[in-house]
């Protein structure tokens, strides 16, 4: 009996332990995606261009903007 004690609190410790590190690792995710979104955000040249209208290019198979 004592031996069932001990294996249920080894095992009610381990649990908490993951739940424990799983906790850590989604926190620790969460930071780092706002850190990469904050940096995609603040990048040089990262402003988005109206490039217009567009129209492909036959001999580069690329699509340009069409020439005013």
């Amino acid at each position: 009996m004592p031996q069932l004690v001990g294996l249920v609190l080894i095992g009610a410790g381990v649990w908490a332990g993951y739940k424990a590190v799983l906790r850590l690792s989604q926190r620790a995710a969460a930071e780092l995606r706002r850190a990469e979104d904050e940096m995609r955000d603040n990048a040089p040249g990262s402003a988005e261009k109206d490039l217009g209208a567009l129209h492909l290019d036959p001999e580069t198979g690329v699509y340009k903007p069409t020439p005013r």
